[in-house]
């Protein structure tokens, strides 16, 4: 799983259970920084949304989702 991949896939179930815009929760899910996995074996990487208190509960939920999935990606 590449974090691109990974992005769409946040943005298309945040789009799908919220409403609003792909662009809205893009921007709100910001970017996916990676860690090494030498350093990081479990997973390696990580989310720093923003928006609203209910925006971040939202996207944070499904961040938990998707690291239990998907906890190593690639570039």
């Amino acid at each position: 799983m590449t974090t691109d991949k990974l992005v769409d896939m946040i943005i298309a179930r945040l789009v799908r259970d919220h409403g609003r815009s792909k662009h809205h929760w893009r921007r709100l899910v910001g970017p996916i920084r990676l860690y090494s996995r030498t350093t990081h074996p479990h997973c390696n990487w990580s989310a720093a949304p923003t928006g609203s208190f209910q925006e971040i509960a939202a996207i944070e939920a499904l961040l938990d989702d998707w690291r239990m999935r998907y906890p190593l990606l690639s570039s």
